[in-house]
């Protein structure tokens, strides 16, 4: 009996029949990508409006960076930091540069480097303010979105997270986002740390109130409170800037970096503070095999040059600012259906009605016509192409979610219609 051609039924069953159930993905199988467009295994063209949650920010396999790539894969890859390396300290030292800190801890995923926030925040905590060891506290943000590790999930506050993964680590107290009242009173005299993101973006891209950030330095500086600012998703360039903390007009005390630091080629994160901070660190302290490898060093160094020597994160902001108001369009013309269309730079939520239907319903049929996409809680569609996209290539995505959007709309009036009030 001839073996059967793998297809896209095939390779969604084997994942099906093999994988463990912790994804529910959009049914499309990618075969290969370029730039800002992705085929499927069937050969059906996609635009990219998600880039793997800015991972690929610099678009699928930039020919610079893959070269980068190439040229160390012939040399070494890893060889783990028991010794020195050609790539990693140029790969700090443009950190330095490009972020502003005068020190830089490299890790792999985003989750990584949130856990070495954590630690460091602690020994800080309790070397430097002198809090009594097991008592340092640090403050979260409801609605946050920090990873998916043991300890980061006992401080989540969306119950699918945590539901049967605990006992839980401790040492965190909620605050509600923007709200400077509620961080105030969850703070005590053990509270070492904030640890935040500029913009929410698993809550649905929400963004903090104006001023919030810059009252939060003052109270962070005035009571020795280390600011921790987790811009794994909304760093390099995503928000039209460097960084989103650039839009307020402060520096936080450390910086967390992932996702689109890898260059859309390999896991690449760090941990950003100034010396006063990173001291606390000493060798046997922390470490990771695969941190600050050579060849991950080397694609994130190429990427970081990308990013500045292609303009990618000054155009950005207009680039979103084209999408935000073309998305708003569809707004007006589908009323009630979104409710939403919010976001700065190239992060863009689109907020649904829930009464009408769910975000999954909406990016299913955007798939079906072309367009990749994402949900978030049921309610938001994330759009956050790579900063290569053009404005032909956004519009054309914007237009196939009009329709998209257009004929769900008639389906609700028809529906109305036809279901007595």
């Amino acid at each position: 009996m001839d073996a059967q051609p793998d297809n896209t039924e095939s390779f969604i069953a084997k994942e099906a029949r093999y994988g463990a159930r912790n994804y529910a993905p959009v049914r499309v199988v990618v075969d290969h990508a370029k730039d800002c467009l992705v085929w499927d295994v069937d050969g059906r063209e996609y635009i990219d409006m998600m880039s793997a949650y800015s991972s690929v920010s610099h678009g699928h396999l930039h020919p610079r960076i893959v070269a980068a790539a190439h040229r160390q894969l012939e040399k070494v890859a890893v060889t783990s930091r028991a010794y020195y390396g050609t790539t990693l300290g140029p790969l700090l030292e443009k950190l330095s540069e490009v972020t502003g800190f005068e020190r830089a801890l490299p890790m792999n995923t985003g989750a990584e480097a949130v856990e070495t926030a954590i630690k460091c925040a602690r020994r800080w905590g309790h070397r430097i303010k002198g809090i009594p060891d097991g008592r340092q506290r640090i403050l979260v943000a409801r609605g946050n979105f920090h990873g998916r590790t043991s300890t980061i999930i006992g401080f989540s506050s969306e119950q699918e997270y945590r539901s049967g993964f605990g006992p839980f680590d401790g040492g965190f107290q909620h605050f509600d986002y923007g709200d400077m009242g509620s961080l105030k009173a969850a703070a005590t005299q053990d509270t070492c740390a904030v640890l935040v993101e500029p913009i929410q973006g698993e809550a649905g891209v929400v963004l903090p109130p104006p001023g919030f950030f810059r009252e939060l330095r003052a109270w962070c500086t005035e009571n020795k409170v280390l600011l921790i600012d987790d811009e794994v998703q909304a760093g390099l360039g995503r928000t039209g800037k460097w960084f989103a903390f650039q839009h307020e007009g402060i520096r936080p005390d450390a910086l967390i970096l992932g996702k689109a630091l890898g260059a859309g080629l390999l896991p690449v994160s760090a941990f950003c503070a100034d010396d006063a901070v990173m001291q606390v660190f000493s060798p046997n302290s922390h470490g990771s095999t695969f941190g600050g490898n050579a060849l991950a060093a080397a694609v994130a160094l190429e990427g970081l040059k990308v990013l500045e020597e292609e303009g990618l994160v000054a155009n950005c902001a207009a680039k979103g600012d084209h999408l935000i108001r073309r998305l708003r369009e569809v707004q007006a013309e589908v009323r009630p259906l979104i409710r939403d269309v919010r976001g700065r730079g190239l992060w863009i939520g689109v907020d649904i009605e829930p009464s009408c239907t769910t975000a999954r319903d909406l990016v299913e049929r955007l798939a079906a016509n072309g367009v990749l996409s994402k949900e978030t809680h049921d309610t938001v569609i994330r759009f956050a192409p790579p900063l290569t996209i053009t404005y032909e290539l956004m519009d054309r995505a914007v237009e196939i979610f009009r329709q998209v959007a257009r004929g769900k709309h008639a389906e609700l009036k028809r529906d109305t219609v036809e279901v007595p009030l």
